[in-house]
Protein backbone atom coordinates (compact mmCIF):
# COMPACT_ATOMS: atom_id res chain seq x y z
CA UNK A 1 0.00 0.00 0.00
CA UNK A 2 1.40 3.18 -1.05
CA UNK A 3 1.24 4.83 2.65
CA UNK A 4 2.90 7.95 1.48
CA UNK A 5 0.49 9.10 -0.93
CA UNK A 6 -2.42 8.53 1.28
CA UNK A 7 -0.60 10.51 3.44
CA UNK A 8 0.33 13.27 1.12
CA UNK A 9 -3.69 13.10 0.43
CA UNK A 10 -4.08 13.36 4.01
CA UNK A 11 -3.05 16.60 4.96
CA UNK A 12 -4.62 18.03 2.11
CA UNK A 13 -8.05 16.94 3.44
CA UNK A 14 -6.71 18.46 6.88
CA UNK A 15 -5.60 21.63 5.69
CA UNK A 16 -8.77 21.84 3.58
CA UNK A 17 -11.14 21.11 6.76
CA UNK A 18 -9.28 23.50 8.64
CA UNK A 19 -9.11 25.99 6.17
CA UNK A 20 -13.18 25.68 5.87
CA UNK A 21 -13.71 25.40 9.69
CA UNK A 22 -11.48 27.97 11.07
CA UNK A 23 -9.32 25.74 12.88
CA UNK A 24 -5.62 26.42 12.22
CA UNK A 25 -4.45 27.44 15.65
CA UNK A 26 -6.25 24.36 17.40
CA UNK A 27 -5.10 21.40 18.61
CA UNK A 28 -7.34 18.68 17.26
CA UNK A 29 -5.54 15.59 18.80
CA UNK A 30 -8.18 14.99 21.47
CA UNK A 31 -10.98 15.39 19.12
CA UNK A 32 -9.38 13.31 16.48
CA UNK A 33 -8.83 10.44 19.19
CA UNK A 34 -12.46 10.59 20.14
CA UNK A 35 -13.71 10.08 16.49
CA UNK A 36 -11.00 7.33 15.94
CA UNK A 37 -12.12 5.86 18.62
CA UNK A 38 -16.40 6.15 17.25
CA UNK A 39 -15.13 4.95 14.14
CA UNK A 40 -13.92 1.44 15.18
CA UNK A 41 -16.96 1.42 17.48
CA UNK A 42 -18.94 1.89 14.14
CA UNK A 43 -16.53 -1.09 12.43
CA UNK A 44 -16.83 -3.44 15.62
CA UNK A 45 -20.72 -2.31 15.32
CA UNK A 46 -20.75 -3.38 11.41
CA UNK A 47 -18.79 -6.68 11.79
CA UNK A 48 -21.44 -7.82 14.43
CA UNK A 49 -18.75 -9.88 16.02
CA UNK A 50 -18.83 -8.90 19.56
CA UNK A 51 -22.85 -9.52 19.25
CA UNK A 52 -23.17 -12.87 21.09
CA UNK A 53 -27.25 -12.10 21.89
CA UNK A 54 -27.82 -11.86 18.00
CA UNK A 55 -28.35 -14.09 15.07
CA UNK A 56 -28.00 -11.51 12.39
CA UNK A 57 -24.84 -11.40 10.59
CA UNK A 58 -22.32 -8.96 9.70
CA UNK A 59 -23.01 -6.48 7.32
CA UNK A 60 -21.45 -6.76 3.60
CA UNK A 61 -18.21 -6.49 2.90
CA UNK A 62 -18.00 -3.10 1.10
CA UNK A 63 -19.74 -1.55 4.35
CA UNK A 64 -17.62 -2.62 6.75
CA UNK A 65 -14.09 -1.62 4.20
CA UNK A 66 -15.46 1.78 4.28
CA UNK A 67 -16.00 1.80 7.85
CA UNK A 68 -12.80 0.17 8.10
CA UNK A 69 -11.03 3.59 5.83
CA UNK A 70 -12.90 5.70 7.93
CA UNK A 71 -10.02 4.69 10.79
CA UNK A 72 -7.43 4.95 8.52
CA UNK A 73 -8.30 8.64 7.54
CA UNK A 74 -7.91 9.42 11.91
CA UNK A 75 -4.85 7.77 11.90
CA UNK A 76 -2.96 9.57 9.05
CA UNK A 77 -4.36 12.33 10.54
CA UNK A 78 -3.24 11.66 13.96
CA UNK A 79 0.22 10.85 12.30
CA UNK A 80 0.36 14.32 10.92
CA UNK A 81 -0.84 15.93 13.96
CA UNK A 82 2.65 14.35 15.98
CA UNK A 83 4.10 15.81 13.12
CA UNK A 84 5.36 12.68 10.86
CA UNK A 85 6.07 13.85 7.40
CA UNK A 86 6.24 10.00 5.75
CA UNK A 87 5.42 6.92 7.16
CA UNK A 88 7.40 3.68 6.81
CA UNK A 89 5.19 0.54 8.17
CA UNK A 90 6.54 -2.56 8.54
CA UNK A 91 5.25 -5.35 6.05
CA UNK A 92 4.69 -7.72 8.98
CA UNK A 93 2.11 -6.17 11.46
CA UNK A 94 1.67 -7.42 14.71
CA UNK A 95 0.41 -11.22 15.07
CA UNK A 96 -3.47 -11.40 14.19
CA UNK A 97 -5.61 -12.41 16.90
CA UNK A 98 -9.61 -13.45 16.63
CA UNK A 99 -11.71 -10.36 15.61
CA UNK A 100 -12.86 -9.21 19.12
CA UNK A 101 -9.45 -9.44 20.40
CA UNK A 102 -7.80 -7.54 17.64
CA UNK A 103 -9.99 -4.91 18.60
CA UNK A 104 -9.48 -4.65 21.97
CA UNK A 105 -6.05 -4.16 21.14
CA UNK A 106 -6.93 -1.08 18.94
CA UNK A 107 -8.71 0.20 21.36
CA UNK A 108 -5.74 -0.06 24.11
CA UNK A 109 -3.22 0.96 21.33
CA UNK A 110 -5.30 4.23 20.68
CA UNK A 111 -5.39 4.53 24.38
CA UNK A 112 -1.90 4.44 24.65
CA UNK A 113 -1.13 6.76 22.54
CA UNK A 114 -3.49 9.53 23.74
CA UNK A 115 -1.04 8.84 27.03
CA UNK A 116 2.13 9.08 25.21
CA UNK A 117 1.76 10.92 22.06
CA UNK A 118 4.79 9.02 20.56
CA UNK A 119 5.78 7.73 17.58
CA UNK A 120 6.85 4.38 19.11
CA UNK A 121 3.27 4.48 20.02
CA UNK A 122 1.83 5.09 16.64
CA UNK A 123 3.32 3.00 15.21
CA UNK A 124 1.58 0.52 17.44
CA UNK A 125 -1.64 1.74 16.75
CA UNK A 126 -1.13 1.83 12.87
CA UNK A 127 -0.28 -1.63 12.90
CA UNK A 128 -2.70 -2.84 15.39
CA UNK A 129 -5.19 -1.42 13.05
CA UNK A 130 -4.01 -3.06 9.87
CA UNK A 131 -3.58 -6.35 11.31
CA UNK A 132 -7.47 -5.57 12.34
CA UNK A 133 -7.95 -5.24 8.77
CA UNK A 134 -6.08 -8.06 7.63
CA UNK A 135 -8.01 -10.48 10.21
CA UNK A 136 -11.25 -8.83 8.58
CA UNK A 137 -10.07 -9.80 5.25
CA UNK A 138 -9.18 -6.78 3.53
CA UNK A 139 -5.62 -6.52 1.08
CA UNK A 140 -3.79 -3.15 0.73
CA UNK A 141 -4.76 -2.48 -1.93
CA UNK A 142 -8.42 -3.15 -1.31
CA UNK A 143 -8.23 -0.49 1.25
CA UNK A 144 -5.82 1.55 -0.33
CA UNK A 145 -8.70 2.30 -3.03
CA UNK A 146 -11.41 2.27 -0.56
CA UNK A 147 -9.19 5.22 0.50
CA UNK A 148 -9.06 7.30 -2.29
CA UNK A 149 -12.47 7.06 -2.88
CA UNK A 150 -13.87 8.00 0.15
CA UNK A 151 -11.11 10.92 0.07
CA UNK A 152 -13.05 12.07 -2.86
CA UNK A 153 -16.63 11.49 -0.72
CA UNK A 154 -14.96 13.59 2.08
CA UNK A 155 -14.15 16.37 0.20
CA UNK A 156 -17.60 15.75 -1.81
CA UNK A 157 -19.23 16.61 2.17
CA UNK A 158 -17.27 19.43 2.68
CA UNK A 159 -18.05 21.27 -0.43
CA UNK A 160 -21.93 20.16 0.50
CA UNK A 161 -21.27 21.90 4.38
CA UNK A 162 -21.44 18.62 5.60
Amino acid sequence: MNIEKLLHMQLKLDQHIESEHGLGEEDLVDRKILALLVEIGELANETRSFKFWSKKGASAKEVILEEYVDGIHFILSLGLEIGLQEIELDEKHADAKELNEQFLLVYKAVTDFREERSVTHYFSLFNHYLTLGEVLGFSSMEVFDAYVEKNKVNYERQEEGY
